[in-house]
Order: structure tokens, then sequence, then C-alpha cells
């Protein structure tokens, strides 16, 4: 009776929470990820929630500080990858802006899918998801531009390789950095 009663108290509780513009655009679900631990950038300017178990790197330089992450644990085609950057420079969601987007993507042979202006952590957003190969094996790769003010941005990646799963991968990448605080 009493996990009849915990699991109706998740089910309610998840049926509840507010969802996002960013994850009503692809139609996710809420899901539990377990043992989660926040992990902050070098110079501390913003910070994400990820797995305990996955791999992590730190990067700066002048213009941008990083964190990466992956589950380790498992197929790159069963997991995501996770790459949030804060960078030092001023971003205008422009039809200049999102040509020079797709004109790189192009050159790397990834097909835009999907592209949106949006809000996300309350600030002006920009999303494009594309899809591709990348080492003979299919992948899509989603960018979240994030325009914290006239002299900062946050573009957070993921990538989900392989064709199984991408939605539920996809949604899992976005429940993440629709959690990006920032710290500032």
């Amino acid at each position: 009776m009493r996990k009849i009663y915990l699991l109706s108290s998740i089910l309610l509780f998840l049926s509840c929470v507010k969802q996002s513009e960013l994850s009503k655009e692809f139609n996710c679900k809420p899901s539990i990820i377990n043992d989660l631990e926040t992990i902050y950038d070098v110079r501390n300017v913003f910070s994400i929630t990820l797995p305990n178990t996955w791999k992590t790197n730190l990067y700066e330089d002048v213009y941008q500080s990083s964190i990466f992450s992956a589950d380790t644990t498992k197929q790159l085609t069963e997991t995501y990858l996770i790459d949030v950057s804060y960078i030092k420079n001023n971003i205008q969601f422009n039809d200049l802006f999102k040509l020079k987007i797709e004109q790189e993507n192009l050159s790397k042979k990834l097909v835009q899918i999907k592209s949106k202006e949006l809000k996300l952590i309350d600030k002006p957003s920009y999303l494009s998801l594309y899809k591709g190969k990348k080492s003979n094996v299919m992948y899509q790769k989603m960018l979240v531009y994030i325009k914290l003010n006239n002299t900062n941005f946050i573009l957070a990646k993921a990538e989900v390789y392989g064709d199984s799963l991408v939605e539920e991968r996809l949604c899992k990448a976005l429940q993440i950095i629709e959690n990006i605080k920032t710290h500032q």
C-alpha cells in the first residue's frame, strides 16, 4: 500500500510540473534523473545539475567557460552528450545570426530540422536542431543560445547518436539544459 501511495504521489507531482516552452516544443514528459550533483563552471558564473556518475570536464579560456559531460558507462548510442558554455560576446537573434549558424552546420553536412526563438531561464533564446552523420553514425545536434545580457550568452549543446530512443534522450538533455542556473 505504501508503494502505491509513493508512486501515486510521484505521478501527481510530475503531472503538476509546469512544462517549459522548450519541453513543449519537443513534446517532452518530465522524467526522474537520479543521483544528481550540481557542477559549477571554473568561473562560478553558471551551474548545471548532472548525474553524479557522469564524466565531466571543465574548460576555460579568455572568452568562455565550459562544462562538458557524458555518461561514459553507456554506449554512445544509448546516451547523450551535454556541453554548456558561458561566452563573453554579444548575440542578436537576427537573420544574419541564423544564416551563419545554418551555414556552419551545412558545411558539416547537417540539415536543420527545427529552429525557433523562445524563452529559457526567463531569457530570450534561440533553438536549432540538426540531423546528420558523424563517423557513419546518425546523430542529432541541438543548439540552444541563451542571451543573458548585451555582453554574455550561454550556448548549450546536446548531441544524440544513433537512431534508438532519440526523442527520449533529447528530452532528458533538455531537462538538464532547462535547469541551468546563472550566478551573476
